[in-house]
């Protein structure tokens, strides 16, 4: 980890409607570092990634990535939005992992994770089939690389949607409560995945509710509370001297967290 900002966020807002979903965020995080959002369902962690990787329009404030806005340029009426074409060269740096692993149906494992870096990087399919295995079998599927989807469980798909994002090179990589939607035996895969990335140096900023996972692999915390961070800091800050009462009955619902870095 250093010292250099690689994500920041200034007063990021955005709104659905009359709603108010992020109400001035912000964050900074640094390259090699693991950031966590977490807080209740509602919250606008999930906006917040999809603002990000401009899968959502921010409608004010300023998100940097190594110092170069995201998305737009400017604030009130001298905002613009970037050409497609820069937008798209932003897309390219920050990769994204789901709650639903997205993967095409009619491509095996290889192909799915080759597809980016064929048709988005530009690859020969030969060094894209190279680089599809490198990461398959750092995920632990080298043996599943001729696999289609539906031939495999739903830890296997997160892990290949894994694979498939980091495959890419991002700069940030994005993690969207990616362990939602799995049966609680193959959390445990998928997690593991994630912490060897960390371990390996790759800067992430991921959503999650699984504490003792946040707890042991990242670097900082950020309890975000209706569309605000309420609090922020490093785990055994946050986790341990929550400031608010809000925070403390988040924790209080994750069976053995609350109090494990009490003094």
């Amino acid at each position: 980890m250093t010292d250099t900002p690689l994500l920041r966020a200034r007063g990021v807002r955005k709104s659905f409607g009359q709603v108010e979903v992020l109400k001035g965020i912000d964050l900074t995080v640094r390259q090699g570092q693991v950031v966590a959002l977490i807080g209740a369902s509602g919250s606008g962690k999930t906006t917040f990634l999809r603002c990000v990787n401009l899968l959502e329009e921010h409608d004010g404030g300023e998100i940097l990535l190594d110092g170069e806005p995201v998305g737009y340029r400017g604030e009130g009426a001298a905002r613009r939005r970037l050409s497609e074409a820069r937008v798209s060269a932003q897309r390219a740096r920050i990769g994204m992992v789901f709650q639903q692993f997205n993967l095409f149906p009619h491509l095996t494992a290889e192909e799915n994770v080759m597809l980016g870096l064929t048709k988005v990087l530009g690859k020969d399919r030969a060094e894209a089939r190279e680089t599809a295995g490198h990461w398959l079998n750092r995920v632990g599927l080298a043996e599943r690389r001729g696999h289609y989807p539906y031939q495999l469980s739903g830890g296997q798909q997160q892990r290949v949607a894994i694979a498939r994002a980091v495959a890419m090179q991002p700069r940030l990589l994005l993690f969207d409560e990616v362990t939602s939607a799995l049966d609680p035996e193959l959390v445990a895969e998928v997690l593991g995945v994630m912490q060897s990335l960390a371990e390996s140096g790759m800067t992430m900023l991921l959503v999650s509710h699984e504490m003792l996972f946040v707890r042991d692999v990242a670097n900082h915390v950020v309890f975000m509370d209706q569309g605000k961070v309420a609090q922020a800091g490093p785990p055994r800050e946050v986790f341990g001297r929550p400031e608010s009462e809000r925070l403390k009955n988040f924790l209080g619902r994750m069976h053995g967290i609350f109090g494990h870095f009490e003094e």
